[in-house]
């Protein structure tokens, strides 16, 4: 009888938590893009030996990596409102924790850069293949299959991230377990609950990276 009353105590939350599950998702899809983008040509401009883009490309990963992320989201959000920028709230926090989390990828790149010899792409390129194709059949896969794992633990660090957008009123996970249980006075119960979404979640995407890995083990034995 208790877990029927239960039940029925907490299943009228549950659309909303599965609501914020999907921004959740939204969000951290949304940041993985942008980050490998910023941070394969943050990596690209450390490595290379012109000082004009080696300078710019390190202090950013050295500021990055050295500040809270929550402090880096105040900023975009709120401090380019004070000189006159004004981003939406889910805008904001992409943005934000794009730069914070392309910072970490900007080292998984250029670790994965750094474990492929450098002699097999200039022996592809002494073969007559263009730099372009060199990349794209020899050092792409392998490159792919050294940074897959890594990439993959930081998907999983940016999707738990996500929670801190609530800072921001973003209506994510985190947001919602706060406002039910500021109407509900039952904390326990449905920070809970949140946690367990945010296990799924987190599970789902540790499955879909290993089907990946798989993969490409079988595309490039």
């Amino acid at each position: 009888m208790f877990l029927v009353e239960y039940y029925k105590s907490v299943s009228a939350y549950l659309p909303r938590f599965l609501s914020s599950a999907v921004v959740v998702i939204e969000l951290t899809v949304a940041i993985v893009i942008l980050s490998l983008v910023i941070g394969f040509f943050a990596a690209l401009g450390k490595s290379l030996k012109s000082k004009v883009l080696h300078g710019p490309f390190g202090f950013y990963i050295w500021f990055i990596r050295g500040t809270p992320a929550l402090i880096q989201i105040f900023i975009v959000y709120f401090g380019f409102s004070q000189l006159g920028i004004n981003f939406p709230p889910f805008v904001a926090g992409v943005m934000a924790l794009a730069i914070n989390s392309g910072a970490y990828i900007a080292e998984i790149f250029r670790s994965g850069f750094m474990a492929i010899p450098k002699g097999q792409g200039e022996s592809a390129i002494s073969l007559g293949m263009t730099r372009f194709l060199a990349f794209k059949r020899i050092l792409f896969p392998q490159l792919l299959r050294i940074i897959l794992p890594p990439i993959t633990n930081q998907s999983i660090f940016i999707l738990k991230t996500t929670s801190l957008l609530s800072a921001i009123t973003i209506v994510e996970l985190t947001y919602t377990a706060k406002v039910v249980v500021s109407s509900s006075y039952r904390p326990f119960d449905f920070f809970l609950i949140c946690a367990f979404f945010y296990l799924v979640l987190t599970t789902l995407l540790t499955r879909l990276a290993k089907y990946l890995e798989n993969r490409l083990a079988i595309a490039y034995k």
